[in-house]
């Protein structure tokens, strides 16, 4: 049986009781009142929307600047700091243009050179770009107890992107690499 409560369903909802329908008009159009009006607090002045924050310009990559800026200011100070924390205190470091000192080499066009020289001179190495460009294509040569080089490699010739940690990181290695910095 059913309660006192609970109208017939022949009977027409009571007076107070508001229809099924108009319920779900009415929970249905809150949230799209609320959405499309915030409401403001008394007395308060409508806020206007925040302005984007104009972008700051970010400085220029190391790596774009110029050549000699580059390797003078930035590539040398860190090799040379990277080679005296692997033991290495007396590396003189320069940058200069000259043609390949290799045995067997007669090729008179000047390269730029960063020469790495240690143990007076009976140690070094040459990083040499064939153009004054970090991304150019470069060559690597070295020679052991004061004798003339006589072996051209290709240096960080499969990387695409050149950066100054790269750089540092491929020269470490390929020195290592000859058991100059650490036996193996």
């Amino acid at each position: 049986m059913a309660d006192e409560k609970t109208p017939r369903v022949d009977s027409a909802p009571a007076e107070d009781t508001p229809a099924p329908q108009a319920e779900a008009q009415t929970a249905d159009a809150a949230p799209k009142a609320a959405k499309a009006a915030p409401k403001a607090e008394a007395g308060a002045e409508p806020k206007a929307a925040p302005k984007a924050a104009p972008k700051k310009e970010k400085p220029p990559a190391l790596e774009d600047k110029p050549f000699t800026e580059f390797i003078e200011q930035h590539f040398i100070p860190t090799l040379e700091s990277a080679l005296k924390d692997k033991g290495i205190d007396d590396i003189q470091l320069t940058l200069d243009q000259r043609p390949l000192e290799v045995f067997g080499v007669s090729d008179d066009e000047q390269y730029w050179h960063v020469k790495g020289q240690w143990q007076r001179g009976d140690r070094q190495f040459n990083i040499a770009f064939t153009k004054d460009n970090i991304s150019s294509p470069k060559l690597f040569y070295y020679a052991d107890r004061g004798s003339q080089p006589s072996t051209i490699e290709q240096f960080m010739g499969d990387e695409r992107k050149i950066t100054l940690d790269l750089l540092v990181l491929f020269t470490l290695r390929r020195l290592n690499g000859q058991k100059w910095l650490a036996r193996n």
